[in-house]
């Protein structure tokens, strides 16, 4: 097969890279895609750098496996811990991680109240330490770990009465003072956006790496010459670690359900 008409490779702890996915879809279209999601594994922010890093490199190495021309780290823990040692590893493979949208919020808030949800993990990482540092002079940054909240997505509850409550006991411990943005720091939140506006309220801007995370891959495609150019829509296929064939397929379920998702 021609290089170009190899399908990209979209990994993510689970379920959650799905809203990456999305994003890629719509910038193109005519692209196939093999997703991966560990969920067998998840969640993974609350596990060890080492143990993280371990199944991030086995899980693109198995993409890789199976003719992906290019990878996508749709999961920000799994970005954090292994796509500098990664790229290390694979110097000519198109490879672009996820990283919080705290960039767009400062720059569309300065001087705002900047809140961002993320995994325990990812907050404690050098890698987001440093994000953050380069644009707290631009606003204020505050840090909102989320231990808990991606388990209601992988279960596939987005508008429940516990996720209501989970939120809005989560936001009680920040909304001493206005909140003017929202940074969505894990790639399973989106798809609780719904619900989380509904807590905070419709005047909070959201943001979220998505788009610009599908931006990168589609400009280093084109600069590699490998951007497919065929008119049609590709297919996705949906791959997940669960051994058990029943949980394997409600996995699926679960993934085709919210790539359609409104």
């Amino acid at each position: 097969m021609e290089r170009k008409r190899q399908p990209i490779g979209v990994f993510d702890s689970g379920v959650g890279g799905i809203s990456v996915l999305r994003e890629l879809v719509k910038q193109m279209p005519g692209e196939d895609y093999l997703y991966l999601g560990d969920s067998a594994n998840a969640p993974y922010g609350t596990k060890r750098l080492e143990e993280v890093r371990q199944m991030t490199i086995q899980n693109i190495e198995n993409l890789l496996d199976q003719g992906v021309k290019s990878i996508v780290v749709a999961c920000n823990t799994a970005t954090s811990a292994a796509v500098a040692d990664l790229r290390k590893m694979y110097p000519d493979l198109p490879l672009v991680g996820i990283e919080p949208a705290i960039k767009p919020a400062t720059e569309q808030n300065p001087g705002g109240r900047i809140v961002v949800m993320a995994t325990p993990m990812t907050l404690r990482q050098e890698k987001f330490c440093k994000l953050m540092k380069r644009y707290e002079a631009q606003a204020n940054i505050v840090p909102l770990p989320c231990p808990g909240l991606m388990e209601y997505v992988e279960r596939g509850d987005l508008d429940g009465e516990d996720l209501r409550k989970y939120l809005t006991e989560l936001f009680w411990s920040v909304d001493h003072e206005p909140i003017d943005a929202i940074v969505l720091g894990c790639t399973h939140y989106p798809f609780a956006r719904a619900m989380i506006c509904q807590v905070v309220g419709e005047t909070v801007r959201i943001y979220d790496g998505g788009p610009g995370t599908a931006r990168e891959m589609r400009r280093r495609l084109q600069e590699a010459g490998l951007l497919n150019d065929s008119e049609g829509k590709g297919k996705v296929i949906f791959q997940n670690s669960y051994t058990d064939s029943d949980a394997r397929k409600r996995e699926q379920e679960l993934c085709k359900k919210l790539l359609t998702l409104e």
